[in-house]
């Protein structure tokens, strides 16, 4: 079995919606709206899974709340909020090895970011008005 067949095989067992695919560019499209996950990318790009969720537009370069994400880095367990090449997008991103990926350690990666989400939705929203 493939890598992008054994992550499509996961993505089904942890009922995530798979809105697009594409075996041939190694592209996932993922919805969970119960875990707040809307159009979440995954990329299958041996020997990782990349993993990037789209969280809001950088309206300002305020330097307060970009040291407001780093310090939140630090606090979590898997992934961390980066910027897009345009500096511009506020994505949160993970890399997981394809070699050894089991459902546990995927599932960990999705969980995570659905606790953030609903730890830290009313910060995040200011981020995306300031």
């Amino acid at each position: 079995m493939s890598n992008f067949e054994k992550v499509r095989e996961y993505l089904v067992e942890l009922d995530y919606a798979i809105h697009y695919e594409s075996e041939i560019d190694g592209i996932f499209v993922v919805n969970h709206e119960e875990n707040g996950i809307k159009n979440m990318m995954l990329g299958v790009a041996e020997p990782i899974l990349i993993m990037e969720q789209f969280l809001f537009d950088l309206t300002s370069a305020d330097s307060d709340i970009l040291i407001a994400l780093l310090q939140k880095n630090r606090d979590m367990v898997h992934g961390a909020f980066v910027l897009d090449e345009s500096g511009k997008k506020v994505i949160f991103r993970d890399t997981l090895q394809l070699e050894n990926l089991d459902l546990n350690e995927i599932e960990a990666s999705f969980n995570a970011l659905g606790l953030l989400l609903s730890e830290y939705t009313e910060e995040l929203i200011s981020f995306s008005k300031a």
